[in-house]
């Protein structure tokens, strides 16, 4: 039972728990009946020391870790149920009695939520942007799509330019010795595509076939290789051939061969549907965005540097799933970044915080606002998953429940009814997008390249994440078929 709390800095709380004698009594009979298996001495048979002799030859302590472990998680959870806390973080035990026939007593420091000081929640102003649908961006959807399917035509004479793909032998040298990983035979490299070190591509522009050349650059001081940054370097590079893509008429049968739609039209009319629905998910996501830290910002909170760390930790998880996606592992990524791990880790902290302190306010305001989770929420989550993956709703709830992700999933829910309750009780102004100006070279149709900001968007846009959920349980799917 618990004896006694107290609250001491940094959102701590010490708790002081005791267990009745009784149950410490019946606890160190357990525990002689597990150790007395182990223990070998002269005179008696394995098993059977008696337990006085036990302790008189080792010692009464040789039951107390035994009988602690039986004891302490549970009268360690009741204690909590007791004092209405929530921890965050493991406890740090302090033993202050332990002794047949006289009651269990120890001390439980642990982490709690901090107070939250909530700022306004209610009412906020917030502006939101009205979805609009840039045909420019069909129109570079529909550009990719041809040079997906482009044909590469070997071109005999002429000069490499800017879109040319050019199959080149090279070698490069750091002080006149070769380095490692600088040689290549017949590479295919596309010009434009910013796939070699800055320059590189820019001065195999004007080349003709069989042509060799030297090309004088400098590595840049933030490259992956650390002998390699800030070194000058030459590359001799022969031009083996020039190819040149050839892209397809953007007509109805090219849209047959490449999609399941029937003309041109068609196409259109679906990426239209689809990209307007994408820029309306945008436009909700920013208001959303916006209120959480409106409220955030008005609120006051010590954020707890373990919830900092967790939410680091979440972060490099979810870039780390990013990078399997792309075939590349953290490990691999860190190095070619030139940074350590713990540089990578401190490059969030700002950001983890801002997070971190978010999800207190919001939390804060579930409590405030008495915003749970019915059972019928969480049973319609389930079937939704279910029915994605067309199987029964029981069996995933078994899969989910086997992996702790209920829980996981009902602060999934109240969490979204809370940024719900935001947008319910805001003051929302729609205002037009705030557009950049068009450049003079803007795209007229899909035949025309798009202009750079908008391939620098397509190269740097993030691939989407998989659904965690349906992670696991494509995981649990694997393991049973393995099982049976």
């Amino acid at each position: 039972m618990l004896k006694s709390k107290e609250n001491i800095e940094n959102s701590r709380v010490k708790l002081q728990i005791e267990v009745a004698a009784p149950d410490v009594d019946t606890a160190l009979a357990k525990a002689y009946r597990k150790v007395v298996k182990k223990v070998n001495l002269p005179g008696f048979r394995k098993g059977k020391v008696p337990r006085q002799i036990l302790e008189s030859r080792f010692g009464p302590e040789i039951l107390h870790e035994e009988a602690l472990e039986l004891l302490v998680p549970f009268a360690y959870d009741e204690a909590l149920k007791e004092a209405e806390i929530d921890p965050i973080n493991h406890p740090d035990f302090e033993l202050i009695q332990v002794e047949e026939g006289k009651p269990l007593i120890f001390n439980a420091v642990v982490e709690v939520l901090p107070p939250v000081e909530i700022g306004e929640h209610k009412g906020l102003k917030v502006e939101q942007e009205e979805a609009e649908l840039d045909e420019m961006q069909i129109d570079h959807h529909l550009y990719m799509l041809r040079e997906q399917n482009a044909r590469l035509i070997p071109r005999e004479e002429g000069f490499v330019k800017d879109g040319d793909i050019v199959m080149i032998d090279f070698k490069g040298y750091v002080d006149d010795e070769l380095f490692e990983g600088g040689e290549a035979e017949n590479y295919s490299l596309e010009i434009g595509s910013n796939s070699f070190i800055p320059g590189f591509e820019e001065k195999l522009i004007g080349a003709s076939p069989e042509e060799e050349i030297e090309v004088k650059l400098k590595f840049p001081d933030n490259y992956g290789k650390e002998d390699l940054a800030g070194k000058d370097a030459v590359f001799k590079v022969k031009i083996n051939q020039i190819k040149e893509k050839e892209l397809p008429e953007l007509d109805d049968e090219f849209v047959k061969e490449v999609s399941e739609f029937e003309t041109l039209a068609e196409m259109k009319a679906d990426l239209r549907e689809k990209m307007l629905k994408n820029a309306e998910d945008q436009s909700k996501s920013k208001l959303e965005e916006d209120l959480i830290e409106k409220v955030s910002a008005t609120s006051e909170v010590e954020t707890p540097k373990v919830l900092v760390d967790r939410q680091i930790d979440r972060m490099l998880g979810d870039l780390e799933s990013y990078l399997r996606y792309q075939g590349m592992g953290l490990d691999q990524f860190i190095e070619l970044s030139g940074k350590t791990r713990e540089d990578i880790r401190e490059d969030r902290r700002e950001e983890a915080e801002q997070r971190a302190k978010a999800n207190l306010v919001l939390d804060a305001i579930a409590k405030k606002e008495g915003i749970t989770v019915e059972d019928s929420e969480i049973e319609a989550k389930i079937a939704e998953i279910a029915e994605s993956y067309n199987d029964d709703p029981e069996r995933i709830r078994g899969i989910l429940d086997n992996q702790g992700r209920i829980p996981v999933m009902v602060e999934e829910i109240r969490i979204r009814k809370v940024i719900d309750f935001l947008v319910e009780n805001a003051e929302i102004k729609k205002v037009k997008p705030n557009k950049p100006e068009k450049k003079e070279k803007a795209v007229k149709d899909a035949g025309t390249k798009p202009e750079a900001e908008a391939e620098k968007e397509a190269k740097t846009s993030a691939k989407p994440k998989k659904n965690k959920v349906k992670k696991d349980i494509n995981k649990q799917e694997e393991k049973e078929k393995k099982d049976s």
